[in-house]
């Protein structure tokens, strides 16, 4: 229980340095604490625990590859952000990166 009690403290401090950051003058650092690896790090402890130093290593692998997804993410935010509402734009980038990261799963089931 205190476990999870941790986890959920690390993403809320996660959460609360963004809103921070969002409002200061260096707002762009904000885009750079999701990529801080806090989900990573408990999805790489619990792997390791439960599968071992070759799952984890299998697990790394596929998340160099999930970074396709989140670039996809990004360069639609960047290239809609000033031509289409803020909603729209974010709408669109999600969508990209759920078919992007559908399409990924796809492929890494079928070559593994």
């Amino acid at each position: 229980m205190i476990t999870l009690f941790l986890k959920c403290l690390l993403g809320a401090v996660a959460v609360l340095v963004i809103a921070i950051l969002s409002k200061s003058k260096l707002f762009y650092i904000a885009g750079l604490i999701p990529l801080f690896p806090t989900f990573a790090l408990i999805a790489h402890v619990i792997v390791i625990q439960e599968q071992g130093a070759l799952a984890l290593r299998k697990t790394a692998l596929f998340g160099m590859w999930s970074l396709i997804p989140y670039l996809l993410y990004l360069i639609t935010v960047y290239f809609l952000a000033t031509k289409v509402s803020a909603w729209l734009c974010l709408s669109i980038a999600t969508v990209n990166w759920v078919l992007a990261a559908a399409i990924l799963i796809y492929f890494w089931q079928l070559y593994q």
